[in-house]
């Protein structure tokens, strides 16, 4: 009788990558998916967090709507980023990043800075329009900002 030297293999594997997860994220609905998988939350969970309902939650990451404006604070807040911030090139961009990053609509953000919404949506789209006073209020208004948040000059 032969004696067959014995040998043991292990093989390690790493668990399989839900079917779900967004391998690019291109939409708020990839990047709010990713993070609730990433943290092993399930969508009713993220729902209490954002103050919103489950079935919300499943469609922004069906990308079948996306969230409104007022809730984008806490979108954002639930991600830890802000995947919709660019580096602004104009005041005008400028203006808009932060009401969106605060959820603001043009109307509130108008009143706080009491001027008139459709001004203000002008002001959004084009720079140039704004006369030197409100540019330098404007401006004024995004350095006091600056100190307290992530809105670069």
């Amino acid at each position: 009788m032969v004696a067959l030297p014995c040998s043991y293999l292990t093989l390690k594997t790493g668990k399989p990558r839900n079917p779900a997860y967004p391998e690019d994220l291109k939409t708020l609905g990839d990047h709010i998916r990713k993070r609730r998988l990433d943290l092993g939350m399930h969508q009713k969970d993220v729902a209490k967090l954002i103050n919103t309902t489950t079935s919300t939650i499943t469609n922004w990451e069906k990308n079948r709507t996306s969230p409104r404006l007022r809730l984008l604070p806490s979108v954002f807040g639930f991600l830890g980023y802000n995947p919709l911030q660019s580096n602004p090139n104009s005041l005008g961009e400028k203006i808009k990043q932060y009401r969106i990053q605060k959820g603001l609509s043009l109307r509130r953000l108008a009143k706080e800075l009491g001027i008139d919404p459709g001004t203000l949506e002008r002001w959004e789209r084009k720079d140039d329009e704004l006369s030197i006073r409100y540019k330098d209020r404007l401006l004024g208004f995004f350095d006091t900002l600056g100190k307290t948040s992530n809105i670069d000059s």
